[in-house]
């Protein structure tokens, strides 16, 4: 499957250094100028993965990540001339699945690309290579169909928060360290602060909790987080 690409930046050298890298990588790209542009673009084609700019003028990269998420769980990898930590978390919590400064090298971000969509397509590098679903109270993890349910609702994870779930799934009753979730959730030699993985699983709660499930994930201080009861109320 060829996969498409949406590259989103104001800048159009940019715009076409990504779609050339891209293009030479096998996938196909379309292209938007801004937020507006983009949001209409994935109602109207789609696309298998948002490359998305922050600092974009009239709706910049974090509005248009926050509209997304509220109908779509496409993959998006951010876009930003800082490097401020604030930044980088802010992204993640809202949805995002990963973040690249300016400048960057192509082929570092066509490689997070492809390890983004294996992910998105349940063939991620994660612990357990087993596809069977996997279950936890009335939570339920299907690895083969990349959808996580909870009492029978559906509940919309991106990539990143898909594997660290997985991870605690794969172990229940075992405490995993934030490093032990790093090397199940990111490829190797990417380097990602605690702070990034304690971000997901914020959001992960967050999600869960809309759906009934408030006992997902169980922080044990000073340790790490292991996966919790998950029993629907009723």
């Amino acid at each position: 499957m060829i996969n498409r690409i949406l590259v989103v930046d104001d800048d159009p050298h940019i715009r076409d250094v990504l779609c050339f890298a891209l293009e030479k990588a096998g996938m196909t790209t379309l292209t938007a100028r801004d937020g507006v542009e983009a949001l209409q673009l994935c109602g109207q084609i789609g696309a298998d993965l948002m490359v998305l700019d922050i600092g974009m003028p009239e709706m910049d990269g974090l509005e248009v990540c926050r509209q997304l998420r509220r109908t779509s769980d496409m993959p998006i990898l951010f876009l930003s001339a800082h490097d401020e930590e604030i930044d980088r978390i802010l992204g993640l919590e809202i949805g995002g699945d990963d973040y690249v400064t300016k400048p960057f090298s192509p082929r570092e971000l066509v490689a997070r690309i492809k390890t983004i969509l294996k992910r998105a397509n349940g063939r991620g590098p994660v612990i357990g290579a087993a596809t069977a679903p996997l279950s936890r109270g009335a939570l339920v993890l299907d690895r083969a169909a990349h959808r996580v349910s909870f009492d029978d609702k559906s509940v919309p994870l991106t990539a990143i928060e898909f594997a660290i779930l997985q991870a605690l799934l794969v172990r229940p009753g075992l405490v995993l360290s934030r490093e032990q979730i790093l090397d199940a959730a990111y490829p190797p030699n990417l380097h990602v602060s605690d702070r990034t993985i304690d971000s997901h699983i914020r959001n992960i709660r967050v999600k869960l909790t809309q759906v009934g499930c408030v006992d997902v994930i169980d922080t044990v201080h000073g340790v790490g987080f292991r996966i919790g009861v998950c029993e629907a109320q009723r």
